[in-house]
């Protein structure tokens, strides 16, 4: 997936076209993510015991990744990113793999 946790991302289609927020959770075995305030659905759940009582919850919704563009920390702008090997090795001794914004060249991971 082109994003992450922790991410800052804007949301490009669907109700919350637009808006920005923080990546609460990605789930890559359905290419979908959790964002912080955005895509607010109603749960009506039913009491489970003293300490959960029921009545009607509002919950994130998990969002596809492909309508979410992620925002560059360095030039600030929603772009689209792209990946890059650098010289430098991981801890296996491989060429390490980051990705970059495609607006700006630069490289968004640490």
């Amino acid at each position: 997936m082109h994003v992450k946790t922790g991410d800052e991302v804007l949301v490009i289609a669907g109700k919350d076209k637009g808006r920005r927020g923080k990546i609460k959770r990605a789930l890559p075995a359905v290419n979908r993510v959790v964002v912080e305030g955005l895509n607010i659905v109603k749960r009506h759940q039913k009491p489970r015991g003293p300490g959960r009582p029921g009545g009607i919850i509002e919950m994130e919704a998990p969002i596809h990744a492909s309508n979410v563009m992620l925002i560059c920390p360095s030039c600030g702008r929603a772009s689209r990113t792209g990946k890059r090997f650098l010289e430098e090795t991981d801890h296996k001794g491989r060429p390490r793999k980051v990705r970059y914004c495609k607006a700006c060249d630069a490289i968004i991971d640490k």
